[in-house]
């Protein structure tokens, strides 16, 4: 039985101490050894077959090389040196991403509490030729009551209280026909509904963080202090409502 307990998070240690690890270092000579539960270890064929399907003139292909391209355009050089200097933001990546695709008509699954955000960005992406289509998560306005929830799970008990309804958000944008999607603070969960039922592609914008003015990142920064109570004591949320 092959392992798959894979753990590529564990090269971090490889990578402060060497500035490198197996799978991105200067070249063969300078590559720290495979850990033990490494992916390519057991399971390299997957990996080379995969990567066969971004060779052909699939969309996949097309996508993967226009991503690398991507990548490559959001660094700016400095010559004669090795460092590099990121030159673009994420919204920058996005349209440039979907400029070289080709794309035209654009879908925004927005969260309700980013409206203001969602605009500013339709805004960005009219003046860069593109047709913004956005979709609020409480279209419809249907109250959480009617997914079985109590009054008790509400944010506000005792008052109406849509409910995000993800899917539909997919369904109106494909009826839309858009040709990549950008979500824009969907909660968990209804982000990954969203994905599932969304026939065009989909990148995220903005992850929905409220404590943090969306940037769960900065949660990994501060678990040593702030943060640190996550490693130590189990978050509690109570009974899933789908169990009562």
């Amino acid at each position: 039985m092959k392992k798959t307990n894979f753990s590529c998070s564990q090269c971090s240690t490889s990578w402060q101490k060497c500035g490198a690890t197996n799978c991105w270092s200067k070249g063969p000579e300078a590559m720290p050894a495979k850990p033990g539960n490494c992916p390519s270890k057991e399971h390299l064929e997957v990996i080379e077959e995969c990567f066969e399907l971004y060779k052909g003139d699939s969309e996949e292909a097309k996508m993967a090389q226009v991503a690398a391209r991507v990548e490559g355009l959001c660094y700016q050089p400095i010559p004669g040196s090795e460092a590099v200097n990121a030159r673009w933001t994420r919204v920058e990546d996005t349209i440039a991403f979907a400029k070289l695709m080709g794309y035209k008509k654009i879908g925004i699954a927005t969260c309700i509490g980013l409206l203001d955000e969602t605009n500013r960005l339709a805004s960005i992406l009219t003046a860069q030729g593109f047709t913004p289509i956005s979709v609020c998560c409480k279209a419809g306005s249907i109250d959480k009551l009617q997914l079985g929830l109590k009054e008790s799970d509400k944010v506000r008990p005792d008052t109406f209280e849509p409910a995000c309804n993800p899917v539909a958000q997919a369904k109106l944008l494909n009826r839309a026909a858009t040709e990549m999607n950008i979500i824009v603070g969907l909660c968990v969960g209804h982000d990954m509904l969203f994905n599932k039922h969304s026939d065009a592609p989909v990148t995220t914008l903005v992850v929905k963080d409220r404590v943090t003015g969306h940037n769960p990142v900065s949660v990994l920064y501060g678990q040593n202090f702030y943060y640190k109570r996550l490693q130590v004591q189990s978050l509690e949320v109570g009974e899933s409502p789908v169990e009562k």
